[in-house]
């Protein structure tokens, strides 16, 4: 479970593609604190630590399925290569604070930016979803984008905004953001749940 604060801006290192994707991750994190098997959302995406290592920078390996690279932006025309820059957050523990709001790490689908502009010293995002998520997007509600808690400004139909503030541009990879970029979409947890009780008491009244 996660908050979607982000902590860490991680550095893809290594890619090999063996029965899953193996991916060695560059990190601030220091790796004698992170106990294999452990979960860390990389750009929103729960993934389990399989390896550790301080050489020659901090780092971790994660292996990911093609289940999980059909359902993110690994397979999209920004998925992961060396370099890449990802979102990084390590799982909830009890006490810690809830900044955020509530991330499964589970993503739901990818939407695409569609547009960036800048008001004042924010910036404004609009991105386009799948129809099928667009229900589960209310103004004022969150989302989680590549990892990051977002509140929603306004929502059109299949297309909804979020505001940047210029410390989320510097904290997190949103600063290196395009136009057309796909973006792993988390929908609200509690919006799932009451979509699926509307869902179940339409089949019961039927």
């Amino acid at each position: 479970m996660f908050t979607g604060i982000i902590t860490d801006r991680g550095e893809v290192l290594e890619l090999v593609q063996e029965g899953d994707l193996r991916a060695r991750i560059g990190t601030a994190y220091d790796p004698e604190t992170i106990d294999i098997g452990a979960s860390i959302a990389c750009d929103g995406v729960c993934l389990t630590v399989i390896a550790t290592g301080t050489q020659p920078v901090n780092w971790f390996e994660v292996q990911i399925s093609a289940e999980t690279v059909s359902k993110t932006n690994l397979g999209s025309n920004v998925g992961w290569r060396v370099g890449k820059r990802l979102n990084l957050e390590r799982a909830l523990k009890v006490g810690d604070e809830l900044g955020g709001h509530i991330v499964s790490g589970h993503v739901d689908g990818v939407a695409q930016i569609v547009g960036i502009r800048d008001e004042g010293d924010s910036t404004r995002v609009t991105f386009r979803v799948p129809d099928a998520l667009a229900g589960f997007i209310a103004p004022k509600g969150s989302v989680a984008l590549n990892g990051t808690s977002l509140t929603v400004n306004e929502v059109a139909g299949a297309t909804f905004g979020v505001n940047l503030i210029p410390h989320t541009k510097e904290v997190t990879t949103w600063g290196l953001m395009a136009e057309g970029d796909a973006v792993n979409l988390e929908v609200d947890t509690l919006a799932r749940y009451v979509a699926r009780m509307a869902e179940w008491s339409s089949a019961v009244k039927a």
